[in-house]
Formats: structure tokens, C-alpha cells, sequence
């Protein structure tokens, strides 16, 4: 049946994507939902959505404030000096900065200009950041200071062009500006437009290459959704009366960041206001003084904002959401949610790099009575299954691993046709890793992990990258790296180790080994010494699922 909200919901959306709707809906060659009427690649999105919110303030960042109009101006000079500098169709731009005016700019400059934007993840090591860099070969690396020495570290062959960031954005940029016009490549909707970066079980990361269909797939999805509730909230005479406000307080160089929060925000003229790093006390003023509407983060930041001792000494009330994603939230978390916010309506939404986010939503109501749901898939964009063997489509209530179709779904890996071919089933789901099962009223609950990543805050981190790291101290002999739960972060990583014969290992002395070679996110929280061998599989392999249930506590 579904609830009350799930009726009004699918009549509002009914409404909006049927004959004379807002929304035209047509299909791709494999029949996949796709929207007609929008813009389908990355330079004709930004042209046609700052001209429509052309006043509407984009982005504050400090005392620096930016219209939608101020955006599209900028970003042509970048895309103008892109192809100065002899970028081409194709050519992969990577971007590797903290959260700026610049790195918005930098992104909508690259695809202007026909680049590949390539998002490098900002809190790597420079082993890391090598890896990824000599995995997609970009032309160019457009970075902040801190992030441009640390590339340059392992990758001083490359052209890499240093911003100073903290400045006004025109006056950061100006290295790549150029007021004269250049000559652009005719893109279409299957060309390349973004490589994003995903941890796999296998250890290192992978470039997720996807189209600019894909990407616009993926905002536009998030942005029907908005348009509906918009709807729904009209229709109860509650309508805003402002401009929506976020803080975008998660990494752009996330798929989350990058897609329902930035990409998203043009859609709907929705003013972005940056923090640089997270800080709940930050946060908390931010909210106040430029009466922010909508939060996104991962669980930990909504629980740091709750916990916070001097909460109530700041005015809230403009906030209207609150969403997670990128992590599981504790189911109860949702209730003090309700209770400590009742301004503002909790939401859940799930999601893969490899999906350019889109999945599934549970927000407001529905929320509060099915908390350990992740929702509904996002109709009309996203077919949502349980695979069982042979990739079976399971019924109702069977448990087994998510596939997820839509023409959001990333192209591929970049120069990994193995993983590629094994991401995607015969009809094109992708294989996301996840275990669930769907109830009866098409609600997803996922309950475990097909693969052995570990969810940090929002973070992904690869165990057996981790494990390969502690292999490398020469007084380690067995190592196993698995996830615990943990209240503020969701889960935290936690290693077994069994020292060689004599060896004298001590936890600090391992994670002086490993700084510098993990980004600090990914080093355990706990590491736990052997006296024996770990224990075996009748493979040979180390049996992680029962030191978890052995240690993971």
C-alpha cells in the first residue's frame, strides 16, 4: 500500500512527468528513463541554468559572495584559457583543491572547455594521489598550494597550475583566465565528461568514468525530487518564500558533493555556502546568519550538530532538512532528529559513485516510521533489484545483493575493462556490493556488505588497501582490517596484526609507520595484537568475518 506521503508523492510526480508536466521523460537505447527537455551535457546545463538564475546569489564563501550569472561569466575565461593552454576534447583536467569558489569554477571551466574533469580526492597521501594521476594521465592538474606540493612530491613532470584559493576567486584564477574567445569542441551526450574515484575491495582506486548523460541523469533525478516535495508543500500552502541555502559542508570531489549538492543547486538556484573543512561550530553560525534551508552530510555531522553544547544558542529555525548520505545513520538518530529539530524534516538517501548518486530516498514522515530503510528507488530515473545466483531478480522480501539501472550509471572504469565487465549484469545493473531485501510496501533495507569496504564518515576505505600498507612494515607477519560500528562515525577500521617472531610492535609506533603512506582517515582507530596465528579459511585466507565477530565491539 505505502503511506499517505508515498500517495502524494507518486500523484505529484504523475503530474509533473505526464502530458503538459514540467518534466518530459523519454528513454535511452536501453530503455532507460531519461529527461527530454533539459540540457544533456555539462556546457548547456551551466549556459542554460545560470541564465535562468542569473541573480540569484551561487555561492558564498567568506566575505566573497557570487551570482549564478558571476559563475557563468568566470568559468567561459577559464574554459577560454583551457584551450589557450591546449586543452583538447577528451583531455582529462584534474582538480585537487579543498572546497573554493575556484574548485566550482575549475569544474565548470574543464567541461566548457570539452576536458574530462578528473576529481581528485583532496585528503590523499601523495602515493595515493600518484596512483590516480598515472592511472588517468591528465593534461593538466589544477591545485591548491598544499595540494600542488604534495602532487609535486611524486608527479614533478606534470603540468600542474597552483591556486592560491583563499583569494577571490577571479583574482585565484587569474593564471587560467582568458577574456578572448576560443574555439570549443561540439560535445553530445555520450562523451566523456567526469572521472570520479572509488575504493574496490581489490585495494586501489578506481577512475569512475562517466558521460555527460550520466551526470545530468543523476542532478536531474535529485532535482524532480525537489521539484515534487517543492509541490507537495504548495499544495499545503507552506511554500518557501525564499531562495533555498545550503551548506555545502561535504568534499566536492565526492559524488555527493558534486551531484544532489552542487550540480543540483543550478537546477533549482539554490545558494551554496561553503565551509573549507568541517566545524560543527562553524557549521551552527552558518545556519544562522545566512538562514540556511537545507543540510547535507554524513550521519556524524548531523549528530555533531545535535550534540553540540551551545545548539541552542544559535537560531536554527531556516533549516528545513536534513539529509544524510554516503552512510548508514543509526536508526536512532532519526527520532532525536524529529524531536531536537522539529523545524526541519530528516531524509536518508543512497547512492554510489558508480550510480552518480541516485538510488534511493526516505525522507520526512516516511523516514520516521521506516528508520532503518533506505526508501523507495528514485522513480522514474532508477530500477532498483535484490540479485540472487545467476543475477536472478529476487521477490519481495528475498535477501540479496543490490543492482541498481539507470542512466546515471557510470560508463566504466577507466582502463579496467575487468572491473568494468564485472560491475555490470548482462542487462546492465549495477552490481553495488550491498545485501538487502525490499519489503512490501517497495522500501530497501540493505543489511550487509557484499564487499569488504568500510564506510568512515561518508569515507570509503579499501581494507585490504589497508592491509597492504601494514604488510609493508617489516615486523608484521599476518594482518587482517575490517569495519567496527561506531556511534559518531558509523564504523571505524580495526586491524589484527601478528607480529614476526621477536618483533616488538607497539600501536604507536605502527601508525607512525603508516602515516604518510594512508590518508589518516583510512590508519585504524584500534589495532589489536595476535599472540597466535589469525585464523584460516579452508582456502588458506585469513577468516576476517570471525576475527569481526570476534573483535568488532
Amino acid at each position: 500500500m505505502g503511506s499517505e506521503l508515498d500517495r502524494r508523492f507518486d500523484e505529484e510526480l504523475a503530474r509533473i512527468t505526464g502530458p503538459g508536466g514540467r518534466l518530459v521523460i523519454g528513454r535511452d537505447e536501453l530503455g532507460r528513463a531519461i529527461v527530454e527537455n533539459f540540457p544533456a551535457t555539462l556546457p548547456e546545463f551551466f549556459k542554460t541554468f545560470c541564465a535562468l538564475n542569473a541573480d540569484n546569489e551561487a555561492v558564498v564563501a567568506g566575505s566573497e559572495r557570487l551570482t549564478f550569472a558571476d559563475l557563468d561569466r568566470i568559468s567561459e575565461q577559464v574554459a577560454n584559457g583551457l584551450v589557450a593552454r591546449g586543452i583538447r576534447k577528451g583531455d582529462r583536467v584534474g582538480i585537487a583543491m579543498r572546497n573554493s569558489p575556484s574548485w566550482i569554477l575549475s569544474y565548470m571551466g574543464a567541461v566548457k572547455a570539452g576536458a574530462v574533469a578528473t576529481l581528485l580526492n583532496g585528503w590523499w597521501e601523495p602515493a595515493e594521489m600518484e596512483h590516480a594521476i598515472l592511472l588517468t594521465d591528465p593534461r593538466l592538474i589544477i591545485a591548491d598550494a598544499p595540494r600542488a606540493k604534495r602532487i609535486a612530491e611524486r608527479c614533478s613532470s606534470r603540468d600542474i597550475v597552483g591556486l592560491s584559493v583563499e583569494m577571490p576567486a577571479e583574482k585565484a584564477l587569474d593564471p587560467l583566465l582568458s577574456e578572448a574567445d576560443a574555439e570549443r569542441p561540439e560535445l553530445g551526450p555520450e562523451d566523456d565528461a567526469t572521472i570520479l574515484f572509488t575504493s574496490g575491495s581489490t585495494g586501489l582506486c578506481k577512475g569512475a568514468l562517466s558521460t555527460h548523460r550520466a551526470v545530468t541523469t543523476g542532478t536531474y533525478c535529485y532535482a524532480s525530487g525537489i521539484i515534487v516535495l517543492l509541490g507537495l508543500l504548495t499544495q499545503e500552502g507552506r511554500a518557501p518564500e525564499s531562495p533555498p541555502r545550503t551548506l555545502l559542508s561535504v568534499p566536492l570531489f565526492h559524488v555527493t558533493g558534486e551531484v544532489p549538492v552542487m550540480l543540483n543547486s543550478f537546477v533549482i538556484g539554490r545558494c551554496m555556502v561553503i565551509m573549507p573543512k568541517w566545524d560543527v561550530t562553524e557549521a551552527l553560525r552558518l545556519i544562522q546568519e545566512e538562514k540556511i534551508t537545507y543540510f547535507v552530510g554524513v550521519p556524524t555531522m548531523s549528530l555533531e550538530l545535535m550534540n553540540h553544547p551551545d545548539r541552542d544558542k544559535y537560531d536554527l529555525s531556516s533549516l528545513k532538512d536534513i539529509t544524510a548520505g554516503g552512510a548508514p545513520r543509526p536508526v536512532t538518530h532519526v527520532k532525536r532528529l524529529q524531536e531536537e529539530f522539529p523545524n526541519a524534516q530528516p531524509a536518508l538517501g543512497y547512492g554510489l559513485t558508480e550510480t552518480n548518486a541516485v538510488g534511493c530516498l526516505n525522507f520526512w514522515s516516511n523516514y520516521g516510521d521506516k528508520p532503518g530503510s533506505t526508501g523507495r528507488a528514485a522513480k522514474p530515473f532508477v530500477e532498483v533489484v535484490t540479485l540472487g545466483v545467476g543475477d536472478r531478480q529476487l521477490a519481495t522480501g528475498e535477501i540479496g545483493e543490490i543492482g541498481i539501472r539507470t542512466a546515471a550509471n557510470i560508463k566504466g572504469y577507466w582502463q579496467n575493462a575487468d572491473a568494468t565487465e564485472e560491475l555490470f549484469t548482462a542487462d546492465q545493473f549495477v552490481r553495488t556490493g550491498d545485501v538487502g531485501y525490499f519489503d512490501d510496501d517497495g522500501y530497501l533495507f540493505i543489511v550487509d556488505r557484499k564487499k569488504e569496504i568500510i564506510i568512515r564518515g561518508g569515507e570509503n576505505i579499501s581494507a585490504a588497501e589497508v592491509e597492504a600498507e601494514l604488510y609493508a612494515c617489516p615486523d608484521v607477519a599476518e594482518v587482517s582490517v575490517f569495519g567496527a560500528p561506531d556511534e559518531r562515525l558509523g564504523e571505524v577500521p580495526v586491524a589484527i596484526v601478528l607480529p614476526k617472531n621477536g618483533a616488538r610492535l607497539d600501536e604507536e609506533g605502527l601508525r607512525s609507520f603508516l602515516d604518510g603512506r594512508l590518508a589518516r582517515f583510512k590508519i585504524p582507530a584500534r589495532i589489536i595484537f595476535a599472540a597466535e596465528p589469525l585464523p584460516k579459511l579452508g582456502t588458506g585466507k585469513i577468516d576476517r568475518r570471525a576475527l569481526k565477530a570476534q573483535h568488532a565491539h
